[in-house]
């Protein structure tokens, strides 16, 4: 294929980012589930049989596939409705093609760039370039920028025809970049804007944020929980779900027992539906910044972890769980040659390790895929 390569490097680059129980609870038999498992198609290795693997897992493995795209924006081309280079179409079509017929599917896009503190970065022939004048002093509540974006999610809207639509990745680490929340309070109006018009577009269409869980909970991690809390109410009024990046290994208890009442406590914030957009846990150990940081992860804690998930997603009105990595990464992370520690921090989180052996969670996420699905 012509675009073969460039499509491949989108997939590989786009990862690199950076309850209380009810008193009728949904499911209390466990007999059936009301929501959807899936994951991204993120490859385990820089290879055409990476790619099949990992596409036709999810075809047999699950009933959601989730694309995520968080490597830049055409600005340009979006702003004036301009035709998008064959780097990103070449992708989308890629993508297309090879989502199963039978599953739901879930599009994430994001205007904010992975280290959260502004604009995402400008994508044409390659992704993730600088930004071009005068697009690297815009704000996100800039008119060009609201256009822009707006164009971008209609036109990804047409392309895949989801049944849900992120647009916005991890919002709330804006409030982490800046604790004078002016660089959160101009994301909002472009939220509240793009947000208002899409559903005018499409008013039977799910759309919403993703919000770092970990960092709503307060004393899970550094960030201002006050000023988490602040962000959390006014975003609320502008999502249909209450979506959930969730990895809780990267909060003070790392890889150690968690609070026995995170769920309660995180599903707790919303009546709105609550989606797992991405989430994981390591199944193998290993450390970051020069040694000093371990998880000591292993097959039985991140088995632990989606038991507790899932009584928590049956007794609560969730929509769908997405497991970001279905295969360790070891390999690729090896072909580009083992970039620093932010690569590192999902790279054992597959339900297969590097060598395609399924861990115990499998099993455990394959009994519950194959109970009947029941809509809410």
């Amino acid at each position: 294929m012509k675009y073969a390569g460039k499509i491949f490097i989108a997939i590989i680059f786009a990862v690199f980012a950076s309850c209380s129980l009810r008193e009728n609870p949904v499911n209390p038999s466990g007999s059936s589930r009301n929501y959807y498992l899936g994951f991204t198609p993120f490859p385990y290795d820089v290879t055409t049989d990476a790619q099949e693997y990992v596409y036709n897992k999810i075809k047999t493995d699950a009933d959601i596939i989730c694309h995520r795209f968080d490597d830049g924006i055409p600005w340009n081309e979006a702003l004036f409705d301009q035709d998008f280079n064959a780097n990103i179409t070449a992708d989308w079509q890629y993508r297309k093609t090879k989502t199963p017929a039978t599953h739901k599917v879930i599009v994430a896009i994001t205007p904010i760039n992975k280290s959260h503190d502004g604009l995402a970065p400008y994508k044409s022939d390659t992704n993730n370039q600088p930004l071009p004048s005068p697009w690297d002093f815009y704000t996100f509540n800039n008119p060009s920028v609201k256009t822009a974006y707006l164009n971008y999610c209609k036109r990804i809207v047409n392309f895949f025809n989801p049944d849900y639509l992120i647009i916005g990745i991890d919002v709330n680490l804006l409030i982490n970049s800046d604790e004078t929340m002016n660089l959160w309070n101009t994301y909002l109006e472009l939220q509240q804007y793009v947000y208002g018009q899409l559903k005018n577009f499409y008013p039977n269409l799910p759309i919403m944020v993703s919000l770092s869980g970990i960092d709503l909970l307060n004393g899970y991690t550094t960030a201002n929980n006050q000023l988490q809390m602040v962000g959390f109410s006014a975003i609320m009024n502008m999502t249909d779900y209450f979506a959930l990046s969730l990895y809780p290994y990267l909060s003070i208890y790392l890889t150690d027992p968690l609070p026995s009442n995170m769920f309660s406590t995180l599903f707790s914030m919303s009546t709105k539906p609550i989606c797992i957009s991405e989430t994981g846990y390591p199944a193998a150990a290993f450390t970051i910044n020069g040694g000093s940081m371990a998880f000591n992860g292993t097959p039985q804690k991140q088995n632990n972890y989606f038991q507790n998930l899932f009584t928590a997603a049956d007794n609560n009105n969730v929509r769908f769980i997405i497991n970001f990595v279905l295969r360790d990464y070891d390999k690729l992370w090896q072909a580009l040659g083992s970039p620093d520690d932010t690569t590192k921090i999902r790279r054992n989180t597959g339900f297969f390790d590097a060598n395609g052996n399924a861990r115990t969670v499998y099993e455990t996420w394959k009994n519950k895929l194959n109970l009947v699905y029941s809509s809410q």
